[in-house]
């Protein structure tokens, strides 16, 4: 028999940096998480474990909703390399252009790419043993494991809008190696 994963995809507060600016694995304060994890806790199973990106963006909500969550690199979002804390309108346009011509491939200097991201967010997925678990993390995350459940190309859910700051996201994933 198959089992599966029941995954609660949270994602952090709003951060508190100035709009058009690049950030992924730049590790920036947020709004306060308390009254997002007030609205959430009722929502949540209270016997799962809640898994957080080592990012205080999201660890603060994490911790705010358990009182030891656990923490995992690989829920990180995208490391952007040289393009972390820059404007994007000073990104130079050839690595845009270079970027939007291979979206899953590319890499920005120093960085990584979707592909990679989705990489180290698909190992960390096969040691979760089956159940529910709660995962505090960020939108990019978010998308692969949504193409993940839907079983839709990461390409397709690279294209679409980011899930709200703070909104929260209950999705399932068969793991196929997996027997009771």
């Amino acid at each position: 028999m198959n089992l599966s994963l029941t995954l609660y995809l949270i994602r952090h507060p709003r951060p508190l940096i100035a709009p058009g600016v690049c950030y992924g694995r730049f590790d920036v304060a947020a709004e306060d998480p308390a009254p997002i994890a007030a609205a959430l806790r009722e929502k949540l199973p209270g016997s799962a474990p809640v898994w957080t990106s080592p990012l205080q963006r999201c660890r603060r909500l994490a911790e705010q909703l358990h009182p030891q969550p656990r923490q995992d690199s690989r829920l990180q979002e995208i490391d952007f390399g040289r393009w972390e804390g820059q404007a994007w309108d000073d990104v130079p346009r050839p690595e845009l252009d270079a970027w939007a011509a291979d979206l899953l491939n590319y890499a920005p200097p120093n960085g990584e790419s979707p592909a990679r991201l989705a990489a180290r967010v698909d190992a960390f997925i096969a040691e979760l043993p089956p159940g529910a678990h709660i995962l505090v993390t960020h939108a990019g995350v978010i998308r692969v494991l949504q193409a993940r459940a839907e079983q839709i190309p990461l390409a397709t859910a690279l294209r679409r809008p980011a899930v709200a700051y703070g909104s929260l996201l209950q999705i399932t994933i068969s793991c196929p190696g997996k027997r009771r």
